[in-house]
This record gives structure tokens, C-alpha cells and sequence, in this order.
């Protein structure tokens, strides 16, 4: 397919003014063949004209992190602390095992929101209950395939019983249910390790390049040295990116003195002494850091994944974004599950990434501008897919994942500053087009690749035949409740040498 996109604006974070002056943009293939006064004229004469006029031809947005098993749940939760929130929201019964069908249907109602809001391309850093089956597997990407979106998928699965995992729970708990959560995952490391195999040598590469693996051990904490190694093998041998959620929480700063194995050492120190953080890994979250933990990961090369909705749903903090800036530290952004943001919608995120922040030091200077939260969601989060070289940016031989915004929408006018505008006032319903891979995948009314409608009625009434199971397996994870209550109070109590919590770290300035 060809298209020739004429006389857009082309965004750019150099040019005067946000954009460059009207031009052509040629599209051949799956990547960007010519761009200026030369473009019309290589375009074959069968090639689709998209004229530009008041338009913006953009990078598509690139949502860096998410999880999709829990895309049927938006509003189903309160916000709670993470570790009382993931009680309810995967627990691991037969009765939430999903069908082929149902993993293909809650998969592409986030693809779908996201394609109309213009993300391009998407790190799916998928858990799933119990385990990852191989037909579950292949119903999620399957999804992704045929949706048309870039989508780079990872098993986040725990390896180590619940008890290794957390402090305090094992004097908090009766000694039978202390048993239950001593007990390994029946699904252990020989198993992952299979799984992968089947992800990588099924789907890696597919859909002409749109379709990727990536590698999780979903936490430090979570995972035994074996198989963190054996994951960091599979990276290396593939240029996997390697994901992994460190220090999302004040508990996991805390796990650092009440786990043994851990020596005192924090779980950025613990990843950087076993010789497994590089500069293939996504770092998540990273909001309970010190500074020498961001002077491993800035040594290391490694790209922290920023989820500021997420963070503050969850009520984990705030990163401390300036000193990864300081430090040259890469950040992408991502909404982080569908239950956790309440939207799939890269628009939102990049707005609290530029506000969130200006609460948590009174030095404007310090504050993100516009320019870097677009850098962050652009230039970030296409170095964190291991795609810096070809996303991103509109440039020639780039891969043509873009996005048309029209200039002459509520958000943007009158025009004031182009970047800014994009950043706090855009909310996706400026999106005119959205192209993958050269393919125009939503035409600014509709999904082109897929029977929007008929998607969405069958996951509507397939959903909500699941509201029972949903119902019972939260008055089961109700037992837990306590227990896991008191570890959060406790851990929140104890004395870490810093504070992510706004209100925390006023009231410490008000008594120095």
C-alpha cells in the first residue's frame, strides 16, 4: 500500500513553532519513503491522497506499559494500595480461566481504544490466570494481529510462592493459610521457559514485523536468580526488551531489609548484582528510588517505564522525575492495566505526566515541560520497544506508524503553543487517522481491520456472564484481606530514609 499525505504539518521538537510548514509525506510499504517536494512525485499513481490542510502528521503513540488480561474491568475496582488491589483483580481461580474467545475479546477492546486515540504501538506485560496456555497466548496476539496495531508481549508470571514475595505475612497469617501461600505456582520454571519457546518461536516477527516477544519476570521479588538469568538469556540471544516492575511501592522498599536474600540491598541493587540490568530492560515504575539506584540504571542503559495515572489510582507515589533527567535516564510512558488507568488512552497519561509532577518541589525549573513529556511517550518509548532506530520520529525510512491530528478541533484552537497543546489539551478526539505499519488502521471513523460493532455487542454479553465468577472470586480473596491490610499498614510505617507521598514528604518539610 502507498499513501501520500499532502501538505501536512509535520511534527517536529526543533522546528519553530512545534511543526513544519505545510508538506508532502510519502508512504511506501511500511515505512516512510520521501517527505518535501519531492514526495508527490515518487508516489505510484494508485498510491491513497490523504490531503493535509489543517493537519498534523505525528509519531503514533507508543503505550510502553500495560497489561491486557484485566481490559474487561475498567471501574470494577476501588482504588487501593497495590498489594490489596492485586487480591482483586487476578486472583488465581478455575473459575476467572478464560476461554480462547474471551482472552481474543478482552485483548481487543483495549486495541481497539487504543487505535482510535492514536497509539500505534503497544508493551503487553500480559499476567495470566492460572497460567499461560499456549491457546491463550495465541488468542492475544492473534487479537493484536488482527487489529492492525504493534504489539510486543511478555508473560508476567510469579515463579516463587507468595510468602518470598512479601514481607511481614508469615507472622500476620494462621499457620493454615500460611501454608497455602508457602506452596510453589503448580506452573514453575521448566514450564515458563516452555511457554516462551512457544511465544517466541510462534509469534516473534509475525504480521510482517508488527508482531514482537518480549521477556517479564514481573518482579525481582517474584522470580528465583535461575530463572531472572534464564529470562536475561532469552533477551540477549533475541533483543527481547526485558520487563520487569521494581520498587512500584514503599512495601517493595521495605522488602529490602525483611527478605534475607536481599542482603540489605535494595531490588534495583539486587538486579544490578546479579549482572542482569542492561540496557534492554524496562524498569516499571521505579518510584521508591534512591540515588544510588538511579545512578545504577543510568549506568546501566536501561529505560524506566513512567505510569502516573496508575501511581496515583493506586495511591504508590510519585516518581522522582527530575532525577532520572538529571541523570540522562530514558523514560517511556504507559497507562499501565486497563483497571489501574480506567482508560487505555495515551492522551491522559502524557497530560498527568506534565502535571503530577509540578506538586512535588516549588522550583518551576524542575517541572516537566511539554517538549520532554512528548519526548518521553515518542523518543522513550520507542528506544524501551528496542525500536529507536525506526519509531518515533517522522523521518525517512522510518517505520510509518503515525498519527493525523486536525489543528482546527476545540483543543487547538486558537493556536498557542503546539506542544503544550498537545500535551493538556489533546484527549484523542482530535485523531483523524492512524496508520501501522504503513496501513491506515483507523480512518477517523471507524476500525478498518476489524467488525468494530459486532466486537464489541459479543463482549458486552460475554462479559457479563462473567459478573458471577467475578462476584465470587472477590468474596473469596476477602479472607486475605486482613492480613494483607495490616502487611500495607505496617510496611507503610516503617522508616525508608524517603518519601514519594506528596503529603508525606510536606509534612516532613514542615517540621525541619
Amino acid at each position: 500500500m502507498s499513501v501520500l499525505f499532502r501538505g501536512v504539518r509535520v511534527f517536529s521538537s526543533s522546528a519553530p513553532g512545534g511543526s513544519t510548514p505545510p508538506t508532502d509525506v510519502l508512504v511506501l510499504g511500511a515505512r516512510i519513503a520521501a517527505i518535501g517536494a519531492t514526495a508527490a512525485g515518487l508516489a505510484p499513481r494508485d498510491a491513497v491522497v490523504v490531503e493535509g490542510g489543517r493537519h498534523l502528521l505525528m509519531p503514533g503513540l507508543i503505550n510502553a506499559h500495560f497489561h491486557s488480561p484485566v481490559n474487561h474491568m475498567k471501574g470494577a475496582l476501588p482504588s487501593l494500595p497495590l498489594e490489596l488491589f492485586m487480591l482483586y483483580e487476578s486472583p488465581a481461580l478455575d473459575a476467572l480461566k478464560p476461554s480462547p474467545r474471551e482472552a481474543y475479546l478482552r485483548t481487543m477492546l483495549a486495541a481497539l481504544e487504543m487505535l482510535r486515540s492514536g497509539t500505534t504501538a503497544v508493551q503487553d506485560d500480559a499476567f495470566f490466570v492460572p497460567h499461560p496456555a499456549p491457546e491463550i497466548v495465541d488468542a492475544v496476539m492473534q487479537a493484536y494481529g488482527d487489529v492492525g496495531i504493534r504489539a510486543t508481549l511478555a508473560l508476567d508470571q510469579p515463579e516463587l510462592p507468595e510468602l518470598d514475595k512479601l514481607p511481614f505475612l508469615a507472622e500476620l497469617l494462621p499457620a493454615a493459610m500460611r501454608a497455602e501461600l508457602a506452596a510453589p505456582p503448580a506452573f514453575g520454571r521448566a514450564d515458563l521457559l516452555a511457554a516462551y519457546d512457544h511465544l517466541i518461536t510462534r509469534w516473534h516477527g509475525q504480521a510482517e514485523g508488527r508482531l514482537g516477544a518480549a521477556v517479564s519476570v514481573s518482579a525481582p521479588q517474584r522470580v528465583s536468580p535461575d530463572y531472572f538469568a534464564d529470562l536475561d538469556a532469552l533477551s540477549r540471544k533475541h533483543d527481547l526488551p526485558f520487563y520487569a516492575h521494581m520498587l512500584e511501592t514503599k512495601l517493595q522498599r521495605v522488602l529490602k531489609d525483611e527478605q534475607p536474600r536481599f542482603g540489605g540491598r535494595s531490588l534495583v541493587r539486587y538486579t544490578a548484582d546479579l549482572g542482569l540490568l542492561s540496557e534492554r530492560m524496562n524498569v516499571i515504575h521505579a518510584i521508591w528510588v534512591d540515588e544510588a539506584d538511579l545512578d545504577l540504571i543510568a549506568a546501566s542503559g536501561a529505560t524506566v517505564a513512567h505510569n502516573p495515572v496508575s501511581n496515583l489510582r493506586l495511591g504508590s507515589g510519585v516518581m522522582p522525575f527530575h532525577k532520572l533527567r538529571e541523570r540522562a535516564i530514558p523514560i517511556c510512558l504507559g497507562t499501565d492495566e486497563a483497571i489501574a488507568d480506567d482508560a487505555v488512552n495515551m492522551w491522559g497519561v502524557a497530560k498527568m505526566a506534565g502535571l503530577i509532577h509540578n506538586i512535588t518541589t516549588p522550583d518551576p525549573e524542575l517541572w516537566p515541560t511539554a517538549s520532554e513529556v512528548l519526548d518521553c511517550l515518542f523518543t522513550g518509548g520507542a528506544r524501551a520497544m528496542r525500536r529507536g532506530d525506526e519509531l518515533g520520529r517522522v523521518a525517512v525510512g522510518h517505520l510509518a506508524d503515525l498519527t493525523l491530528i486536525d489543528l482546527e478541533t476545540l483543543a487547538f484552537t486558537p493556536m498557542n503553543d503546539l506542544h503544550r497543546q498537545l500535551v493538556y489539551c489533546e484527549n484523542g478526539s482530535s485523531v483523524r487517522l492512524t496508520m501501522v505499519a504503513g496501513r491506515i488502521v483507523f480512518d477517523g471513523t471507524r476500525v478498518t481491520t476489524v467488525n468494530e460493532a459486532g466486537l464489541l455487542a459479543e463482549a458486552r454479553e460475554l462479559f457479563e456472564s462473567r459478573q458471577p465468577a467475578l462476584a465470587e472470586a472477590r468474596r473469596q480473596a476477602d479472607r486475605w484481606l486482613p492480613a494483607y491490610k495490616a502487611m500495607v499498614a505496617r510496611a507503610a510505617a516503617c522508616d525508608v530514609g524517603l518519601s514519594r507521598w506528596v503529603g508525606e514528604a510536606a509534612r516532613q518539610m514542615e517540621t525541619r
